[in-house]
C-alpha cells in the first residue's frame, strides 16, 4: 500500500503553540477570564499547563482547562483533550474516547481531527476499519489543504481502496501533496507520482495538472 511510505498516517499532536514568555499577571488575567466561562482563555490556560509556559507544568490541570472549553463546544479544545485520551497524559488512556472528542471537533472543521479520524479509520484504531470513512475524513483535511491528507488521499486513489481506483485522481493529489509537505511525505509523494506517471498516458497526465492547477485556483489564498 502506499501509505507504509509515509509517516503521516497516524496522530498529530495536540496544538501548543504559546507564548515561550509568560509574565504572571498576564497569567492572572488568562485565569481571570477562564474563570469566568470563556472558551478561548480555558483552552490557552490549558495549552499552558500542557507547556509549563507562565506556570508549572501540570497535565491534569491542562485537561482540566481543555476539558471545560471543550463541553462549551470549542474546537480546538475538542481537539487538545482528544489528543490527552490518545498518550494518556493527564487521563487515562482511552482510543475510543479520543476518538468521540475528535469527532466533535473534526465536525467543526477542525483539520487536524478530520486528520486524525481518517487515520485512525484507515487503521482501526478506536474504531472498527473503514476505508470509506478514512476516505471521508481524508478528504475533507484534503480540502482544507492538510498534506498529509491529500498524500493519503492520493495513496487511496492508487489502491482503490475507499474509492475507486483512479490514477488521473491519485496524480492530482500527489501534486496537491508535493506543493505543500516536506521530507519524507513530499519524497513519497514525488516518487509515486512518477512511478503514476510512466503508466499514464500524456492526455491523463495533462488532465491530472489541470486539476491540481485548477483546486490550486480556487483555494483562498491566506
Amino acid at each position: 500500500s502506499c501509505e507504509s511510505q509515509t509517516p503521516e498516517i497516524g496522530f498529530e499532536p495536540e496544538e501548543t503553540d504559546a507564548p515561550v514568555q509568560a509574565q504572571t499577571p498576564e497569567i492572572d488575567a488568562l485565569r481571570a477570564r477562564a474563570e469566568q466561562g470563556d472558551v478561548d482563555a480555558q483552552n490557552a490556560l490549558g495549552v499552558r499547563y500542557a507547556t509549563g509556559d507562565g506556570v508549572p507544568q501540570d497535565d491534569v490541570e491542562a485537561v482540566r482547562w481543555y476539558r471545560l472549553a471543550a463541553e462549551q463546544g470549542l474546537a480546538g479544545a475538542q481537539y487538545n483533550l482528544g489528543a490527552r485520551y490518545v498518550t494518556g497524559d493527564g487521563v487515562p488512556q482511552d482510543d475510543v474516547e479520543a476518538m468521540r472528542w475528535f469527532r466533535l471537533a473534526a465536525e467543526q472543521g477542525d483539520v487536524r481531527a478530520q486528520y486524525n479520524l481518517g487515520s485512525r479509520y484507515a487503521t482501526g484504531d478506536g474504531v472498527p476499519e473503514d476505508a470509506v470513512e478514512a476516505v471521508r475524513w481524508f478528504r475533507l483535511a484534503a480540502e482544507q489543504g492538510d498534506a498529509g491528507a491529500q498524500y493519503n488521499l492520493g495513496a487511496r486513489y492508487v489502491d482503490g481502496d475507499g474509492v475507486p481506483e483512479n490514477d488521473v485522481l491519485a496524480h492530482m493529489w500527489f501534486t496537491l501533496t508535493a506543493a505543500r509537505a516536506q521530507g519524507a511525505t513530499r519524497k513519497a509523494a514525488v516518487n509515486l507520482r512518477g512511478i503514476l506517471a510512466n503508466s499514464m498516458s500524456s492526455e491523463q497526465v495533462e488532465e491530472a495538472q489541470r486539476l491540481a492547477r485548477e483546486w490550486d485556483a480556487a483555494r483562498p489564498r491566506d
